[in-house]
């Protein structure tokens, strides 16, 4: 098939994928948590009870991604995913107390989160660009950390201003309406949807030429049969599940742990949380272009080791930031931002590299959801065990080794994918 003269439109979708992306996804996950502590305190909860909505909802909704997924358009389920996610988030902000209507708001959330979150945007990235997708899946990472980061400041403004938090919540919602129009008419699943190939080839020929230089990614697809007796895909599987599990304690506690650190005041609290928050969503900006770049020019093996060792050594900084230094907040946000930016973007392009590309979807539809349980039952345990060891200061350290133990098994993937 010859590709179509004019303009390769896959700069147009990495920048749609920005936005979409970071709506479906760095809006509300780096977001939610700013909450937890007015779910706390509004519905008279412990916090035990508010870190467990999310964990409950991954267990009932964890089918959605090696169900659905495979099934349906990328960009459908983008469209349908966000919808999913302005409801829930409407229904946050109108909880009557009840703890099982939390729950079932929760599951809503999560299935959002299952249809429009990373695995969509990765296949379509990964559709669009071959001997680039490195830097191309690092721009669109990008797209999470800056609107994140953006709403981080725009959350603690609106609960500001706001009569009550819940209308925050439901005035949050509506940033999903900017991705509907996108999803609906510019985006598209593949470049043979609009007559183009992979990268802007000219020709079918110059995508064989360059299948040499490329064969991982290009073996034939695997069942999850097959997928399930290779040592590498269990390595991966819960090597990122630890590192994203203990990324995730420091994402969704932090609030808890500078209570506990002296900021017992809300407005205090609620701003050095979204300058630790804010920070953090930036660095990784860097550490999501550089372990890009580095993953085009690097064995992905050592680059991917490299930022999950980080992720371990960033969580004891968390300790020094108090109201007596709070500017200490910068110093572990920078560092932890750096590694967590490249911790979540390398996962999809090692699983191509191991599996090969026909394979990335069913992979990661495994892959993501096992990522998802840890991701979101670990801050439920460090909050039931800070209970009942009385303090986070302890509890963290268990968080540091399940980084540690992420490390060890990136570490013992082979390097050659047919080792």
């Amino acid at each position: 098939m010859e590709s179509s003269k004019k303009s390769f439109f896959g700069p147009w979708i990495i920048a749609c994928c920005f936005l979409t992306f970071g709506l479906s996804t760095g809006f509300p996950y780096y977001n939610i948590a700013f909450f937890f502590d007015y779910f706390r305190d509004g519905h008279s909860w412990t916090q035990v009870l508010v870190t467990t909505g999310a964990p409950i909802a991954v267990l009932l909704t964890i089918w959605i991604g090696p169900v659905i997924v495979p099934r349906v358009s990328p960009r459908k389920l983008i469209l349908i995913g966000t919808f999913l996610t302005f409801l829930s988030f409407q229904w946050f902000g109108r909880l009557s107390g009840n703890e099982y209507e939390y729950y079932a708001a929760w599951c809503l959330y999560m299935v959002g989160y299952f249809l429009s979150g990373p695995i969509p945007h990765q296949i379509i990235i990964s559709n669009w660009y071959k001997r680039r997708r490195g830097m191309a899946m690092g721009i669109t990472y990008v797209g999470v950390a800056v609107v994140g980061a953006l709403c981080n400041r725009l959350a603690p403004y609106l609960t500001k201003i706001s009569p009550d938090y819940t209308d925050a919540l439901q005035s949050l919602s509506f940033l999903m309406v900017i991705v509907w129009p996108l999803a609906l008419f510019v985006i598209r699943d593949k470049p043979e949807d609009m007559g183009q190939l992979p990268d802007g080839a000219e020709s079918a020929a110059e995508i064989e030429a360059d299948k040499a230089a490329d064969l991982p990614l290009e073996r034939e697809q695997k069942s999850f049969g097959e997928l399930g007796r290779i040592k590498a895909f269990w390595l991966l599987l819960f090597g990122s599940a630890f590192s994203i599990g203990s990324i995730a304690a420091v994402n969704f506690l932090m609030k808890f742990v500078f209570e506990e650190q002296g900021f017992t005041e809300q407005a205090a609290r609620d701003r050095i949380w979204a300058d630790a928050s804010a920070t953090y969503l930036m660095s990784s900006i860097m550490g999501r272009l550089m372990a890009g770049w580095l993953a085009d020019h690097l064995p992905r093996k050592y680059v991917m080791l490299a930022t999950y060792a980080i992720v371990a050594m960033a969580i004891p900084l968390l300790f020094m930031v108090t109201p007596a230094q709070p500017n200490m907040v910068y110093l572990f946000a920078i560092v932890f931002g750096f590694a967590m930016g490249a911790d979540y973007m390398l996962i999809p392009l090692m699983a191509a590299d191991q599996f090969g590309l026909r394979s990335l979807g069913k992979a990661m539809s495994a892959i993501l959801p096992s990522d998802t349980i840890l991701q979101f039952w670990t801050p439920r345990l460090i909050a039931d065990l800070a209970a009942r060891i009385a303090g986070y200061g302890q509890a963290l350290w268990a968080v540091f080794g399940l980084a540690a133990l992420g490390a060890v098994a990136i570490a013992l993937l082979p390097r050659n994918p047919k080792e």
